[in-house]
């Protein structure tokens, strides 16, 4: 069911506005896995009884913990967001994926990554919060693709909920499509297209032009192989727990329609669109030079109104 919530946001902004901030333990946190560990970092607040816990999923490519790219800037969306549940009561682990940041040794070869191994790390990340007497319920929130993750994650992790940040409501393939179309010019963008159709019938393109190296380097086909198999409408459709899609108005990754795709899947989600944000939570207009700087700007503040949505979802479960 769509709802734009805003209403009930004015009411937790002014709820929030008037109660102390609770006090917040930080540090790190690991997950024991194959070869080594994953590396994280625990926000607890001290409320002396068990709370909420969310288990953060980084979006795609080299984002580490804390919403930060090497090759697309430091925005410390994800860490901002962590600390803004956490002044709520709302406990949150964010790490580094295999393969990036800290979790480099455990894939120095980008081929051994796969979507199937992301979702495994996230659910076992999930059983291990969930038998820790910290916490509550556990409630998996995915940021771009981590969304993706977040969904296909939730029902073996036994998921309290599920929280999608700028998801995609279609296939990865058609959505990489269509941002190519955007900005290659067509000789380049002919042979986009072909490379997208082999690695989505799971066949390896190994004559890459220069120019696309950086999307469809050889290394990193058995990746794309992986995530173009996934639907992500159909698997947030199977999903049997609450579920909250949350989508700026000015994300220029992720359309206003991949999330109406994500609410169409599962018409029961709770569907929340902010005015004037985009795909890296502030509020930004929608001019290409505006866009590009909040990506290296972390000290923007997050979107007003996100926070207050997913505590005030959070604590109504």
């Amino acid at each position: 069911m769509m709802l734009r919530l805003f209403v009930y946001l004015l009411l937790c902004l002014a709820a929030s506005a008037q109660a102390a901030p609770t006090p917040v333990l930080q540090h790190p946190i690991d997950l024991a896995v194959p070869g080594g560990a994953l590396h994280g970092t625990l926000l607890l607040p001290q409320t002396g009884q068990p709370v909420p816990v969310v288990l953060m999923l980084a979006g795609s490519g080299a984002t580490d913990r804390d919403g930060n790219n090497p090759d697309g800037g430091r925005t410390d969306s994800l860490k901002r967001l962590a600390w803004a549940l956490a002044r709520q009561g709302i406990a949150s682990v964010r790490y580094d994926k295999r393969g990036v940041a800290s979790g480099q040794p455990l894939a120095p070869d980008e081929r051994a990554l796969s979507v199937e191994g992301y979702v495994a790390d996230a659910v076992a990340w999930a059983r291990q919060l969930r038998q820790d007497p910290r916490f509550g319920p556990l409630i998996l929130l995915g940021h771009s693709e981590g969304a993706l993750i977040a969904s296909l994650a939730a029902p073996e992790a036994q998921a309290r909920a599920v929280i999608t940040l700028a998801g995609s409501g279609r296939p990865i393939d058609q959505v990489l499509a269509e941002q190519l179309r955007q900005r290659l010019p067509p000789p380049l963008l002919a042979r986009s297209l072909e490379i997208i159709a082999a690695l989505k019938a799971g066949i390896p393109a190994p004559e890459v032009p220069e120019p696309l190296q950086v999307v469809f380097r050889p290394s990193v086909q058995p990746y794309l192989m992986s995530l173009f198999r996934q639907d992500p409408a159909r698997a947030f459709a199977a999903l049997k727990v609450p579920a909250l899609v949350v989508q700026g108005e000015h994300d220029i990754q992720v359309s206003l329609e991949d999330a109406r795709a994500l609410a169409a899947a599962k018409p029961d989600a709770q569907v929340l669109m902010v005015p004037g944000m985009n795909h890296v939570l502030r509020i930004v207009p929608m001019e290409v030079k505006a866009q590009l700087a909040s990506y290296n700007a972390p000290g923007l503040p997050l979107a007003a109104a996100l926070a207050p949505a997913l505590v005030a979802f959070i604590q109504g479960l």
